[in-house]
């Protein structure tokens, strides 16, 4: 069973950074791609970033700057670095990967920026 466990949420004021953290249960060379996506109140579940098994990321144009995606291979873990936060980035932000052809979700973590 592949269990992605999502931490590093919380709560932040504007301008600040937080760090999210997922954990993999198998090795993330097994995942493939590894993504961090997020859902705001009343919205679609939107995809934030991506690392590809080689490495390559992919960002959501409007995070391009703000975010970083990064990945410990020896920890099997996938990080999300978030900078400037604006209230409009709180959103429950989910770990998501892909192993013999089926998507796995963590649970999610609550990030709300807020004064």
């Amino acid at each position: 069973q592949v269990q992605l466990v999502e931490s590093g949420g919380g709560l932040v004021q504007p301008g600040g950074s937080l760090r999210l953290s997922c954990t993999v249960s198998i090795s993330i060379f097994n995942m493939g791609t590894m993504a961090w996506y997020r859902q705001a109140p009343g919205k679609q579940r939107e995809l934030v970033a991506s690392i590809f098994a080689n490495g390559g990321t992919y960002y959501a144009e409007s995070l391009k700057g703000r975010f970083a995606i990064t990945r410990d291979t020896s920890k099997n873990t996938v990080y999300l670095q978030m900078i400037s936060l604006k209230p409009e980035d709180t959103a429950v932000f989910f770990c998501n990967g892909r192993y013999r052809s089926r998507d796995y979700w963590g649970q999610g973590t609550q990030v709300t920026v807020s004064a």
